[in-house]
């Protein structure tokens, strides 16, 4: 695969690779059979990164083949949103001419969303100022005049300038209701929307009918837990990164959602607190006892649960866990499954055309 030719023709070859290789995984803990999830065949990242290459007066975006660190020149990128292939040639056009846009430009990152909106990190090896600013706000300014619904930031050592704003909210609709989130520039979202509607569809047809609360650990900008609010009485979150917990109290507000409460603490701090281990004074004023959560949910990073994580998931009855790693997420069952039962299991295709693979397990306890 070049980064300018997507192997459509093999999509469904390698879906199928995938869909084999989660289903032997599973096979020692006695899985049912995966609900697959097809990605669209392009356009279906909505954020890309791309250094920039100098050639004399010219310059162009480039991707480095992984293997070889050979550099590639990239026009066109298919796997991304129609929106970042519109504004890439775009913001080249802009910035080739313009010395003070140009000078030590060393990357490029595009994040967009469904709704048509895009932020457009610049990064720089030198200072930026003033002169820059002013030939930043003209380029953002030509850029709307072509229709572009976009917001420049410009970023060196210890510096950020924005140009208006730092974030883009995007518009999903989940199982029949249109949700909000705010997405901010160098924070994480979900890079594959398509996939993101049927991971939330998912586990909202998975907790269906679900009694008490929920409590979910790294709950990023609140992508899963305002989904999830309308299975549960209240939902109790926690996430550690300061921009995430700010886009979810908007998202929180944005969406009407009064019955979710979000705790910026680590997963491992908060289960310290769960387990009376330590208190905690941003806890102060939350009265954990009060929460009656037999549902917890766990996104979380490829290097899966800490094993004092895993003990205290083992105590609620029911489990809703999502990996973008499923060789962890088997580590993690080799203990969860002494308790719970794997009653459901989900691969969704977040990154295709790559050996990569999400997959969501619903367990329940034996």
């Amino acid at each position: 695969m070049t980064p300018e030719h997507l192997p459509i023709e093999q999509y469904d070859a390698q879906l199928a690779e995938k869909v084999a290789r989660l289903q032997s995984m599973m096979v020692p803990f006695a899985a049912p059979a995966p609900e697959v999830f097809r990605s669209p065949t392009s356009h279906y990242r909505m954020r890309a990164e791309f250094r920039i290459w100098h050639d004399e007066d010219d310059l162009y975006h480039i991707m480095f083949e992984s293997q070889t660190k050979q550099r590639i020149r990239v026009n066109s990128f298919p796997a991304a949103s129609s929106l970042i292939n519109a504004l890439m040639p775009a913001m080249l056009d802009g910035v080739r001419d313009i010395p003070a846009l140009r000078h030590k430009l060393f990357q490029i990152d595009y994040l967009t969303t469904m709704s048509n909106q895009a932020v457009v990190s610049m990064l720089y090896h030198r200072k930026l100022g003033e002169e820059w600013q002013q030939h930043a706000e003209a380029l953002r300014d030509n850029l709307r005049a072509q229709g572009f619904n976009v917001h420049l930031i410009g970023r060196a050592t210890k510096t950020k300038i924005e140009l208006d704003q730092d974030f883009i909210d995007e518009r999903l609709t989940v199982a029949g209701k249109e949700m909000i989130y705010r997405q901010v520039e160098n924070s994480f979202t979900q890079p594959n929307a398509a996939m993101n509607v049927h991971m939330l569809e998912w586990a909202l047809d998975a907790t269906h009918g679900s009694k008490g609360d929920l409590l979910e650990l790294y709950c990023g900008n609140g992508n899963f837990s305002l989904a999830l609010a309308r299975n549960f009485n209240r939902v109790l979150a926690t996430e550690i990164a300061k921009p995430s917990v700010a886009a979810a109290q908007y998202n929180i507000e944005a969406n009407e959602i009064e019955n979710v409460q979000i705790i910026r603490m680590a997963a491992e701090d908060f289960t310290q607190a769960m387990n009376g281990v330590r208190e905690f004074n941003r806890l102060k004023g939350i009265d954990l006892k009060s929460y009656q959560c037999e549902t917890i949910f766990v996104d979380p990073p490829r290097s899966g649960l800490d094993a004092d994580t895993v003990k205290m998931v083992q105590a609620y009855p029911r489990i809703l866990y999502i990996s973008c790693n499923p060789q962890t997420l088997c580590e993690n069952l080799e203990t969860l499954s002494e308790t719970h039962n794997v009653s459901r299991l989900a691969l969704f295709d977040q990154f295709p055309y790559t050996h990569h693979m999400e997959c969501g397990v619903w367990l329940t306890r034996k």
